[in-house]
């Protein structure tokens, strides 16, 4: 056992789940930097792991959505399953369940920022998934990733799930700490009345970590909020 058992039990409780092999566990939290540096871990990672939990990922969300939509043709199926199981939301679930705080990785990857990467917390809840598969069936599995992922099926179908990067923002820094204050302050408006251009700050408490500009105060917001994002490192650029 190299994680404290302390630190998987209080893992186990922030996922509302509990291991009857809690080394299966460890497992799904091992990044192969880690099992690289350390020639004695060699052969524990999640990648195997991370296979199988996106099968049982991709047959629930399926299933689930095939179940709760049968006006939708396949297209539209397809479509709605590709927006929830990917990597961008799959990154958002692992920053609420705080999935960085506990992953093994390699030195190296740990000073790049890997617990922040979002490759790497997606690939993470996805061993994740396997590992209650594995340890307790494919219901608790499933009652894991539906908990989890409903609520970006309904932003999804919304279409709010890629775009509405306010709401993203706010959820990104709520997991982080839920006493922030994100503000959103107009600092310009020039041009026009019928060409005016908003320009917008996104504050954090009183930390400015977006800038963005639109032809309307909610359009320069959402620039704000993306930016802010990639700023972040939670979407791609």
């Amino acid at each position: 056992m190299i994680i404290d058992i302390k630190e998987l039990n209080e893992f186990e409780e922030i996922i509302g789940y509990s291991f009857k092999n809690i080394e299966i566990l460890e497992k799904s939290l091992t990044h192969s930097s880690y099992s690289n540096e350390d020639k004695s871990y060699s052969k524990v990672n999640n990648e195997r792991l991370e296979f199988l939990g996106d099968a049982v990922l991709s047959i629930t969300v399926s299933r689930f959505i095939f179940d709760k939509f049968p006006e939708y043709p396949e297209g539209d199926l397809t479509k709605l399953r590709s927006q929830v199981v990917c990597e961008d939301t799959l990154s958002l679930v692992a920053a609420n369940l705080q999935i960085g705080r506990f992953l093994l990785l390699g030195k190296g990857e740990e000073a790049s920022g890997g617990r922040e990467r979002k490759s790497i917390l997606a690939d993470a809840v996805e061993a994740i998934i396997a590992a209650i598969y594995i340890d307790g069936g494919y219901r608790k599995a499933e009652e894991f990733v539906l908990d989890n992922l409903t609520k970006y099926i309904q932003l999804a179908v919304k279409g709010k799930i890629v775009t509405d990067f306010k709401s993203y923002l706010q959820e990104y820094y709520q997991s982080k700490s839920q006493s922030c204050k994100i503000r959103y302050v107009v600092t310009k408006e020039e041009g026009p009345d019928h060409e005016k251009m908003f320009h917008v700050n996104v504050l954090v408490n009183k930390t400015v970590v977006g800038k963005g500009t639109g032809k309307s105060k909610k359009l320069a917001e959402q620039d704000a909020a993306k930016n802010a994002l990639k700023s972040e490192g939670q979407l791609n650029e």
